[in-house]
């Protein structure tokens, strides 16, 4: 009996461990992203302070090309939605994460419990 638990026990905390990964990816992903974020904020900030005589260029591979004010702008504000989007779906991918987590702790809890109960019970047969 103390082996079978043994065995889902183990299993448990493979899955356990193989979720802690998936979450520190997930969240090492949203770090990137907010550093995206950040950077195209302050693009953001620079371009505003710009006028239509001032001249705008965007690095196209190893190429300046020249590109229209509003056009630069349009791109940015497309670039932050879509950032803030998936800021979002990492954020509620992290939440089912961690409460699904916190349903394999529970698991495990429960299990290592039922293993020391029938080691304690195998003791006491011997």
């Amino acid at each position: 009996m103390a082996e079978a638990i043994q065995k889902k026990l183990k299993a448990e905390v493979e899955k356990y461990a193989q979720m802690q990964k998936e979450v520190s990816k997930s969240m090492s992903a949203r770090q990137k992203l907010e550093t995206q974020l950040t950077e195209n904020n302050i693009v953001k900030e620079e371009l505003d302070l710009l006028d239509s005589s001032n001249t705008v260029y965007k690095l196209i591979g190893p190429v300046l090309v020249k590109q229209d004010l509003d056009e630069a702008k349009a791109t940015v504000a497309k670039r932050l939605e879509y950032i803030n989007g998936e800021i979002q779906r990492y954020e509620t991918l992290l939440k089912d994460m961690e409460k699904k987590s916190e349903q394999h702790r529970e698991v495990l809890s429960s299990l290592q419990q039922e293993f020391q109960k029938a080691q304690g019970l195998a003791v006491g047969k011997v």
